[in-house]
């Protein structure tokens, strides 16, 4: 096991990789700069990690509504310092439903995002909700300029926007470069500020909810809002090399990264290459137990059989590529890792104007077995958040890809804690997906040929391709200082203060 300052070793201002950031009061690592910038802003202002965490979630809702929204979900692993808890911010299927889609009306869970809000904040809030949702509500207010890939991605979703019923959604006329404004959901944060989010479960917009998806056929109703409950509970907790290692839990797959992480302790790789190989195997023999993933604690110790020497090509991890991650850290030791999401690009397609948001599509994640489609009943969720706890202090990590999560946080956590990597080489280095039986590689990455050579089927990606996630880094030291650093991919981003 590496050390804490070795870590935080490389020097990213001489090199492509990106720097790992110090601070004093705390620090920020997320999905994109101007959610960085209200988490910065947040613990200027003495906010916890918490406080902080909402502030860049809520900028996200606004800038980013592809990948998250508070029509949409949130997944976070809270240190307190005291203990470590798990936050499950996500809705079940109607009651009434009798029957589930991809996307549409029928593809909607009860969104979960602001009741998460609302428990993180009563519980680890310093400062008023009020404040957090600040630089939120005045983006949405004033408007930001959308980017190149929200203004293509926009475009490439136009035919699922009309297609389920958001003909007259205003994100329609929306194009790169523009200055885009969303007064609707300035409102609806303005409100969770005056009364709190746990407004949005009955009342006027529980009521514009139900209201559009039952007018497009869907099952929802008020009850289905009322009835909503956040989970608050114990994490999943794994030791990898004598470092502990927290795991978002049911209903999250988040438990595949622990069963891989617990049978990885068992070999003893002769290289990288071969450390590589049996990483992908055990990837994919994890996701052959995805639907039982509500069983929890009792997969952690079910041994996965692999060939340590030929690739099995079984298969498994699917395409999936959105949500958006936060990870936050502060000068009291509080830790925070945390994904937001709406599943696929722009959910389920169904945008609620008098709130101006979209729901989610999280119906689509169900599949068979225990996982089959039950009204009433939660998906398992690709949403995968952690938390390492060291000698030398604690780290979140968090990053979206779907399916790729668990893969793309395995070879991180390999390369820092078994390989000895400070934390922004680790994050920089090529990467690897298992997906839909074949081994997505970057181009870079230099075990390619000798993973075909053992069988794998590869598929060379661009650098920096969307499926290879982009990491979320923030920690604090045993000595309180908070640290973090993005990733290059995507619009990751760090900050410290």
């Amino acid at each position: 096991m590496t050390t804490g300052s070795h870590w935080r070793v490389a020097d990213g201002y001489s090199s492509p990789v990106m720097p790992v950031l110090s601070g004093c009061m705390g620090a920020v690592s997320a999905a994109h700069p101007l959610a960085v910038a209200a988490g910065q802003e947040i613990l200027g202002q003495g906010g916890s990690a918490v406080d902080a965490a909402i502030a860049a979630q809520a900028v996200l809702c606004v800038v980013s509504p592809d990948a998250c929204g508070i029509g949409g979900d949130l997944f976070a692993i809270i240190d307190d310092t005291h203990s470590v808890q798990a936050i499950s911010g996500a809705g079940a299927a109607p009651a009434s439903g009798h029957e589930c889609a991809i996307d549409g009306a029928n593809s909607i869970t009860v969104p979960g995002l602001p009741g998460a809000w609302s428990v993180m904040h009563d519980r680890w809030g310093v400062l008023p909700l009020e404040a957090c949702l600040k630089r939120a509500t005045l983006i949405a207010e004033n408007g930001f300029e959308v980017s190149a890939y929200l203004g293509r991605t926009l475009a490439a979703h136009d035919g699922r926007l009309r297609q389920n019923g958001s003909a007259d959604c205003p994100w329609r006329h929306v194009k790169a470069g523009d200055k885009h404004v969303q007064p609707q959901l300035a409102e609806v944060l303005r409100a969770f500020a005056r009364t709190g989010p746990a407004c949005f479960y009955t009342g006027d917009m529980a009521r514009a909810i139900v209201g559009r998806v039952r007018a497009l056929g869907g099952a929802l109703d008020l009850n289905d809002m009322a009835d909503h409950q956040t989970g608050l509970t114990d994490p999943l907790q794994v030791n990898y090399n004598g470092v502990d290692v927290f795991l978002q839990p049911p209903p999250t797959q988040g438990v595949l990264l622990g069963m891989v992480l617990n049978n990885f302790a068992n070999f003893h790789p002769a290289d990288d290459i071969a450390a590589e190989h049996i990483a992908v195997e055990l990837t994919e023999a994890s996701f052959a137990y995805r639907d039982r993933a509500f069983e929890g604690p009792a997969l952690l110790d079910q041994l996965l059989e692999i060939d340590v020497s030929r690739a099995g090509n079984r298969g498994g991890p699917r395409g999936y590529l959105h949500t958006a991650g936060v990870c936050v850290t502060d000068a009291q030791g509080m830790a925070v890792s945390s994904l937001v999401s709406v599943f696929d690009d722009f959910g389920s397609c169904v945008f609620v104007p008098e709130l101006g948001i979209f729901l989610n599509n999280r119906a689509g994640g169900f599949t068979q077995g225990a996982n089959s489609y039950a009204p009433g009943k939660r998906p398992v969720h690709t949403l995968a958040p952690a938390l390492l706890r060291t000698a030398q202090g604690t780290l979140a990590i968090a990053t979206p890809g779907a399916d790729g999560q668990v893969q793309t946080l395995l070879q991180f956590i390999d390369r820092i804690i078994r390989r000895g990597e400070d934390l922004a080489t680790a994050i920089a280095a090529p990467r690897w997906r298992s997906q839909a039986g074949k081994l997505l590689m970057e181009h870079r990455h230099p075990a390619r040929s000798a993973l075909a050579g053992r069988g794998h089927i590869i598929e060379p990606m661009a650098d920096g391709a969307m499926c290879f996630g982009a990491i979320a880094c923030a920690g604090v030291d045993r000595a309180g200082m908070p640290y973090a650093v993005g990733d290059w991919r995507r619009e990751n981003w760090a900050g410290v203060i």
